[in-house]
C-alpha cells in the first residue's frame, strides 16, 4: 500500500517525501481529532475505570 501511495505522489523525490510526511501528519491529526475521542466515548472497554473490577 505505501509504495503505491508513494508512486502516485507527484514531483521529484524530495517533493514526494514532503508530501508523504504531510499526508502522514494529516492522518495522525484526523485520528487524534475525530477517531480517538469517538472511540473513547463509544467503546465500553475503553471507557471503563481500570480500578473497578
Amino acid at each position: 500500500m505505501y509504495p503505491w501511495i508513494f508512486r502516485h505522489l507527484p514531483g521529484p523525490l524530495p517533493v514526494r517525501i514532503l508530501l508523504a510526511l504531510a499526508l502522514i501528519a494529516a492522518v495522525v491529526a484526523a485520528l487524534f481529532v475525530w477517531v480517538f475521542p469517538w472511540a473513547a466515548e463509544n467503546i465500553d472497554f475503553l471507557s471503563r475505570d481500570p480500578g473497578i473490577s
